[in-house]
């Protein structure tokens, strides 16, 4: 009874006293979490905004690029994090979604890239201060992004048969087909339907980001701090592409210049742009001649998915035919018994395969492989794959070819104005409502 009563009067005491001391000792003040926007019915807190600069400046640093104030990253971000709201609501709304299927492949892709076992890559994200859980929904958004680019977008790019025949038959319309260019852009994003007020004040922040690069700024960090484009927060980097393959604007202009240079203000329908060219390589050939075309002979497995496969069963069972063939086992014998493709009576043997004649999941899997390396399960629409690459090789284009590669030309020049035009539609529509302190 003593102890208990000597408890309570410590517990009384210790209660007593904050408030007895309260007029000589400051307590410190703990921060609350706050909303910093609205984007339609959701909300972006500062806590979420912190976590994310924090990701960011850590990217930054890791690329040896330059951070601009903390202030302009901050606000740039903020709206890197509004643009992929927008599009994120609009992939839930309309059915997109990546299984955890999917997600654990993702992942474990990431972590043979980092050359690390999937436990390893987990302990290396943690010892760094990044929480498992948070770097898988990251990824999560990264891939629903990419599928809603190529669901929305890449459909909607039209390549008509006049302008394959306008390429075909001016080889020298601006575009050397040989090089390859590594460049890096600034875009200031202008509304739909921009009032002049508007046009004259973006106008200004393009002329003001061409006056920065000039007294020397760092490319880099001037796209990380005003780039509207998805890139930004690299740099702006693009990196290496066939410079047929760039927007029509970006190649007309960076064929005209050499390495280091800063085009002057470039203008589309979609704003205001900036280049920089890092590096040209290669040129000769035009790229309207299409010389030749790659081939890649490949054979497979495929494990199919259906009411009575799961998609969790499929995959371990290429998980386990995996490691038969890790182990020695014969690729087409197990083709023959285990594929569910009509390539199975051949060993799973697909002959000789151009660029597009297979789905976009495959191609970049088979695309990633040396010769008579076999891939991990790889998942497209059809089911579960594992791949191998026996040959690769060059061949002259027939009439029929050249038109479908010029077609590819064109589509993947029309590529990155047409997300850029989707993304600034999307933006334009949303709803938001900044409530960040210094606005």
């Amino acid at each position: 009874m003593i102890l208990r009563l000597l408890l309570i009067s410590l517990l009384a005491a210790a209660a007593i006293t904050p408030a007895a001391n309260a007029q000589t000792r400051r307590v410190a003040p703990i921060e609350v979490d706050r909303i910093v926007a609205v984007v339609n019915d959701e909300a972006i807190t500062a806590f979420e905004l912190r976590a994310r600069m924090a990701t960011v400046e850590r990217q930054l640093r890791s690329q040896k690029v330059q951070l601009p104030p903390r202030d302009v990253l901050e606000r740039q971000l903020l709206e890197r994090m509004i643009s992929d709201r927008v599009q994120l609501q609009f992939a839930k709304e309309t059915g997109l979604r990546i299984s955890d299927i999917e997600l654990d492949a993702a992942m474990r892709r990431i972590a043979e890239g980092n050359k690390l076992s999937l436990p390893e890559f987990r302990a290396a994200l943690e010892k760094d201060g990044i929480t498992w859980a948070k770097f898988r929904e990251e990824i999560r958004e990264e891939i629903t992004l990419s599928r809603l680019r190529d669901r929305e977008v890449e459909s909607r790019i039209v390549v008509t048969e006049g302008e394959i025949d306008n390429y075909l038959a001016n080889p020298d319309q601006g575009t050397a087909g040989n090089a390859e260019v590594q460049i890096a852009h600034i875009v200031i994003r202008v509304p739909e339907q921009a009032s002049p007020d508007q046009l004259m004040r973006l106008g200004a922040k393009a002329n003001a980001a061409i006056d920065q690069l000039k007294r020397g700024e760092d490319f880099a960090k001037v796209a990380a701090g005003i780039s509207d484009a998805p890139d930004a927060l690299s740099g702006g980097a693009m990196g290496v592409r066939p410079l047929d393959r760039l927007p029509a604007l970006y190649a007309e202009a960076a064929q005209k210049m050499k390495p280091g240079e800063v085009s002057d203000i470039l203008r589309s329908p979609a704003g205001f742009h900036i280049i920089k060219l890092i590096d040209k390589r290669g040129g000769g050939a035009t790229a309207a001649q299409i010389p030749a075309l790659k081939q890649t002979r490949a054979r497979h497995i495929l494990i199919k998915t259906n009411e009575l496969v799961s998609e969790t069963e499929a995959r371990r069972k290429m998980v386990a035919l995996k490691e038969r063939l890790d182990n020695g086992g014969d690729f087409a014998e197990l083709a023959r018994l285990h594929s569910n493709d009509l390539s199975a009576a051949k060993g799973g043997d697909l002959g000789w395969l151009y660029q597009g004649d297979t789905v976009p999941d495959f191609e970049k899997a088979m695309d990633a492989l040396k010769i008579n390396e076999v891939s991990g399960p790889v998942q497209s629409p059809f089911g579960f794959h594992l791949i191998q690459v026996l040959e690769r090789r060059t061949e002259d284009a027939t009439k029929e070819r050249q038109r479908l590669a010029a077609r590819q030309v064109l589509r993947e020049r029309k590529s990155d104005e047409a997300y850029q035009d989707w993304v600034r539609q999307m933006r334009d529509r949303a709803y938001v409502e900044y409530r960040s302190e210094d606005r």
